[in-house]
């Protein structure tokens, strides 16, 4: 809103400083700066006032130290963050751009998802929460919107390779190149860095591509799906899933500059994706959002961000990181969430073959998912916490060397 009042000031009144708001470094800039200060402000007042309904979180006994004391902690934090969150986007972001209002609609959604779960667990008594089917529906209904709107909507582009042409001047009104309907994305390691989804449907025959959305939605949606439920797994100790998110919405951001912008996109040899730039002040208020929240999460931790914040955050980033065109670097970038995850599943299939074969279910890890294995083995949860983001941070830069190892 703020952008097209300072534009509307600048062409009528030419008012000093007005031309900033131009930029979209500025505005993420004011974004981070204006959602830190929501989130750390207005955070604990939302958490006295969860206090107050008696939102407090329902522990199980899992024999885990420290456990008890966090019993009646206010959860539903994950409110601060989406708040905090929206508000900058809305005063600092070009609301018309597909990039922003899908990505306002994947938190809306995934939000309403999980604040439903934590509503079901904290006033109706019931320690479940919403059925995992319905969970899962949600996801895989939110999946099917993003993969629809990515492949079909006409502003979803990229800029053809073939037909670029920069001048030595740099100047971005002297680039000419078509922008090109695409199922283009990026994949480590491999020569050209680029593989297209169309591909994978072309021994079907000509025109087989036109049909490549029905392969292109359901990888869309697996994402989105496995991202979501790989942070709620990872939300277990204090300060774990809000540091090591913002680590991974921080590294996007950067991947979200480069691929938004002409210059930096020809150095570096990767696609460029107009109007993806503007992804950046939804991303800069993102993280901001989410370090405000840790503000409060860290341990001792004063708020828990319940369901209403974990599959908000996983559903945000697999969309990120599929509008830049960098989903298939998730299993690295997002190699916490991954290892959570498979730590459950291993531990589960290990459990149902065990008992089948011997009649006995034996376990691999002292107790799923990962981060409570080391609980177990005696290591303080701030130990934890702090060696995840480390390792989380080693993922970040693995990620963006990927950029030019091919």
């Amino acid at each position: 809103m703020l952008t097209y009042l300072f534009e509307y000031l600048e062409k009528q009144y030419q008012l000093p400083g007005a031309s900033l708001f131009q930029f979209s470094t500025f505005r993420a800039a004011m974004a981070i700066l204006f959602s830190l200060m929501i989130a750390t402000v207005y955070g604990k007042r939302i958490i006295l006032f969860l206090q107050k309904q008696q939102v407090g979180e329902t522990i199980r006994d899992l024999g885990l130290d420290g456990q008890k004391q966090k019993a009646g902690t206010p959860t539903m934090g994950g409110v601060i963050i989406i708040m905090s969150t929206l508000i900058p986007v809305l005063l600092f972001a070009r609301l018309e751009n597909i990039y922003i209002i899908l990505l306002t609609f994947t938190m809306l959604w995934m939000g309403a998802i999980g604040f439903l779960d934590d509503y079901i667990k904290v006033f109706k008594k019931n320690k479940e929460g919403l059925k995992g089917r319905f969970k899962v529906l949600g996801q895989v209904t939110l999946g099917l919107i993003v993969g629809a709107v990515l492949y079909f909507h006409p502003e979803v582009t990229m800029r053809d390779h073939d037909k670029t042409i920069i001048t030595q001047s740099y100047t971005v009104e002297e680039v000419k190149g078509a922008e090109i309907k695409s199922t283009m994305t990026t994949v480590p390691f491999f020569k050209n860095n680029e593989f297209d989804y169309g591909s994978l449907i072309s021994w079907a025959g000509d025109g087989a591509k036109e049909y490549a959305w029905l392969l292109f939605i359901p990888i869309i949606i697996l994402i989105v799906t496995a991202v979501s439920n790989g942070a709620n797994l990872t939300d277990g100790i204090d300060g774990l899933a809000a540091g090591t998110s913002a680590i991974i919405v921080f590294t996007l951001g950067i991947f979200a500059l480069v691929s938004g912008n002409i210059i930096f996109s020809d150095y570096l040899d990767i696609m460029y994706i107009p109007r993806v730039g503007e992804l950046l002040v939804f991303i800069t208020a993102f993280v901001g959002a989410l370090i405000g929240f840790l503000w409060y999460n860290a341990f001792p931790a004063q708020v828990f961000m319940g369901d209403t914040g974990s599959l908000t955050i996983g559903g945000v980033i697999a969309v990120i990181a599929i509008i830049v065109r960098k989903e298939l670097l998730i299993p690295v970038l997002c190699g916490i969430f991954f290892a959570e995850s498979l730590s459950v599943m291993i531990q589960v299939g290990y459990f149902k073959y065990t008992k089948k074969k011997f009649g006995e279910g034996r376990r691999i890890f002292l107790m799923s998912p990962l981060h409570h294995h080391y609980q177990k083995k005696g290591y303080h949860e701030s130990k934890i916490v702090t060696r995840f983001w480390i390792v989380g941070i080693l993922l970040a830069i693995v990620t963006i060397v990927t950029l030019k190892i091919r």
